[in-house]
């Protein structure tokens, strides 16, 4: 009863933010992402005869954690009617909590797994269901290239999962840069964000408002490889985000000075004909579309910067897979 899983992130192109059901995970709006290949979490999950349910992540035993990572097992041994205790290893190759969507890739990977080791055969419309649970983002990281969340209106939640708008194959020219300007684990945790977002923001009606409109020019212009539809689609969605947070009280501020000096040379750069575009989730890391001829270009001018730390380059990636390929 043993099974190894590994997941990409998956960073938002059109954003989740706030939860009509807090227990369920069930988000007020419809979300659109690409999966990442190069920012994986792998995860190992044994029933066996252990004294209680345990889990390390990175080499640090888990000792309190805000996505309730040992209750997303228990929660899964009670579905399956598993008495045994879990023994969960758990290493991803990008920073933890810094707003690079480790929770997604982490309850993703971690769904598969137990689900795996438990014997339980199921679809990814239910590991969907499932790791929605533990994370919401979690969802879209079940599923390979550009994924829709659909936030779905049943209160069961068995409508909000995440269905493929567009395997990995069908944009090999598009690229996602990860600007690691912090390594450091963010003051205000996502799911604690939202929550004070939603009760205190004068601007999240109007967030919610305008998102239908951003999920269809996102599905159009995926569909149609329209980079420049797309880029100013996730761009000012982003902003519309991140202007609900600071209107919070108190005030939810994730930028650093140099997430700021990234968005600034972008903005700068696309008027001089370079063209690219920026998003960002709950964190200060700036992630950078642009297509794969200008990632080159894209790569020197950013790392000429002083605040920037590190660049992933990523490009769509696979869903969630099994692998044979223990960490114990």
């Amino acid at each position: 009863m043993k099974a190894t899983a590994i997941a990409n992130a998956n960073i938002a192109l059109i954003k989740y933010w706030g939860k009509r059901n807090k227990e369920l995970i069930l988000p007020y709006n419809s979300s659109i992402s690409m999966t990442c290949d190069g920012l994986w979490t792998k995860t190992t999950v044994e029933f066996g005869d252990y004294p209680e349910d345990s889990i390390v992540i990175n080499d640090e035993e888990l000792k309190k954690d805000e996505k309730d990572v040992l209750g997303h097992v228990q929660r899964i041994k009670k579905t399956a009617g598993i008495t045994e205790n879990a023994k969960v290893v758990s290493e991803s190759n990008f920073p933890v909590a810094a707003g690079l969507a480790s929770s997604a890739s982490g309850l993703a990977a971690l769904t598969l797994a137990t689900t795996a080791a438990a014997k339980m055969n199921m679809d990814s419309k239910q590991l969907s269901i499932l790791a929605r649970q533990g994370s919401g983002s979690a969802s879209r990281s079940i599923e390979g290239g550009f994924v829709e969340w659909l936030k779905g209106e049943k209160e069961g939640g068995e409508d909000s999962y995440a269905v493929q708008l567009a395997p990995k194959e069908h944009w090999h020219d598009f690229r996602m840069l990860a600007c690691i300007v912090s390594e450091s684990k963010k003051a205000t945790s996502s799911r604690a964000g939202m929550a004070q977002t939603v009760a205190t923001s004068p601007y999240y009606e109007g967030w919610l408002g305008s998102v239908d409109n951003d999920l269809e020019n996102m599905r159009k212009g995926i569909a149609e490889k329209d980079f420049t539809l797309v880029g100013k689609t996730a761009e000012a969605n982003a902003l519309k985000m991140h202007a609900t947070m600071m209107t919070t009280k108190p005030a939810i501020i994730y930028w650093q000075p140099a997430t700021v000096e990234v968005m600034h040379s972008i903005i700068k750069w696309r008027e001089e004909g370079l063209e690219s575009y920026f998003t960002m989730d709950a964190g200060p890391q700036v992630k950078i579309l642009c297509l794969k001829k200008d990632i080159d270009e894209i790569i020197k001018n950013i790392m000429e910067l002083e605040g920037v730390k590190k660049t992933i380059v990523c490009k769509p990636g696979d869903g969630v897979q099994l692998t044979q390929e223990h960490l114990f």
